[in-house]
């Protein structure tokens, strides 16, 4: 038996120097809770800075001044906080100056309403008060009359006693008159005239359609000119005549050239205006 233990024994692994591991393992876990506990309260302090309200947050100064004592053990963490804190710093002035710009902007805001309800008042009242005229406002002296040209040559015809003068400037009236009327008359007036688009349209597709256009343009008045003119498909081998004419208003009605134009019962069954322009 003493034999079979031996050879069971030697065959056997036993970790014999297992106490020792254990005892590096218990002091790195323990270096390890010292170096971490520092960092942690660190950790804790500026989570209380952050969320701490303004008017219980010390001044960035102080804090920074708190953090370094306070961290004083661990050099190698002094550069991050002094980053944290330059942020830290530099958003509470950037929080500042958003306050500021959105008390600016609410107050702009409110001069603006104001400004609105005082016009909407002034617009809806039933007669708008005459403005006061200011104080010191300059008043602008109305623009002197030109001086009337005396001419002492002149002769007054209309104003003399004589009964010939009377005769004489009553006669040079009434030649300027008539020379006034002449020149009047032979004035020529501004004529109204329009342009007017036609649809003509046959009776069938055997309706032949270049005499339905020579019969339309038979159609001669004074102060009528037809223009130029086309075929237009409408449906089923069908075409209507699309011309074009100029009228003078007041010798050519649409009514008068409608009716000229049906009287070719034969080629035209029915007319339409297009399109009429004045010119």
């Amino acid at each position: 038996m003493k034999k079979m233990a031996a050879t069971y024994m030697s065959t056997d692994k036993v970790w014999l120097d297992k106490f020792k591991y254990d005892d590096a393992e218990r002091q790195f876990y323990e270096h390890q809770s010292k170096t971490i506990a520092p960092q942690h309260n660190q950790q804790e302090e500026l989570r209380t800075v952050l969320h701490s309200p303004k008017e219980a947050q010390p001044a960035p100064a102080q804090s920074q001044s708190e953090l370094c004592t306070s961290t004083g053990s661990t050099p190698s963490n002094s550069g991050d906080n002094s980053e944290l804190l330059s942020r830290v710093a530099s958003l509470e002035q950037e929080n500042q100056s958003l306050h500021k710009v959105v008390k600016d902007l609410q107050s702009a805001i409110a001069k603006l309403e104001n400004r609105v309800t005082i016009l909407e008042k002034s617009a809806t009242s039933p007669a708008a008060k005459p403005t006061a005229p200011v104080a010191n406002a300059k008043v602008t002296p109305p623009a002197a009359a030109p001086k009337e040209e005396e001419d002492d040559d002149d002769i007054d015809l209309f104003g003399s006693d004589d009964e010939e003068e009377d005769a004489e400037a009553a006669r040079i009236k009434e030649e300027r008159l008539r020379q006034y009327a002449e020149k009047k008359s032979k004035k020529p007036g501004l004529i109204a005239k329009s342009s007017i688009l036609l649809d003509v349209k046959p009776w069938d597709d055997e309706t032949d359609m270049t005499k339905m256009e020579e019969c339309v343009r038979s159609v001669q008045m004074d102060g009528l000119l037809w223009g130029s003119s086309k075929l237009v498909p409408v449906g089923y081998g069908i075409k209507k005549l699309q011309i074009q004419c100029v009228v003078e208003d007041d010798k050519v009605g649409t009514d008068i050239l409608e009716e000229e134009i049906t009287k070719f019962e034969d080629y035209v069954q029915s007319v339409d205006i297009a399109a009429f322009n004045k010119i």
